[in-house]
């Protein structure tokens, strides 16, 4: 379980997130999905709000780029400590683009149940 968990966690930041695959969400994402991160906006559950959230980044990081540094899993969690790349192009949570290269690093657990991640939380360090 803990390796086919970890594989769906990788697959959504590839090709979710890295590749801008939205229409993903819904094999990825369970419809109760409930997403906990003190640095974004409110969004919906399910795979509605991944695909919100997604979009928001992509929109302000058009070449945005996730790379999983570790990643471990035990049960039904996947934890991993992830750095995220990308040129701020676009208005992001009412910050206007500066048009610079930013780097964040942060960590994530993921609760997989059923073949798709139901709820998130994630710990990034400020980006602006």
């Amino acid at each position: 379980m803990s390796e086919a968990n970890k594989a769906i966690v990788s697959k959504f930041f590839e090709e979710v997130f890295n590749e801008g695959k939205l229409e993903l969400t819904e094999e990825l994402i369970a419809p109760n999905h409930i997403n906990h991160d003190p640095n974004a906006p409110e969004v919906d559950t399910g795979p509605e709000g991944i695909r919100q959230l997604v979009g928001m980044y992509r929109n302000a990081f058009p070449d945005i780029r996730f790379e999983i540094e570790e990643m471990v899993s035990e049960g039904q969690r996947v934890a991993h400590r992830w750095t995220f790349r990308g040129t701020h192009r676009g208005e992001m949570m009412s910050i206007e683009p500066a048009g610079r290269r930013v780097a964040v690093a942060g960590m994530e657990i993921n609760r997989v149940r059923n073949e798709k991640i139901e709820e998130s939380w994630s710990t990034p360090t400020p980006w602006a």
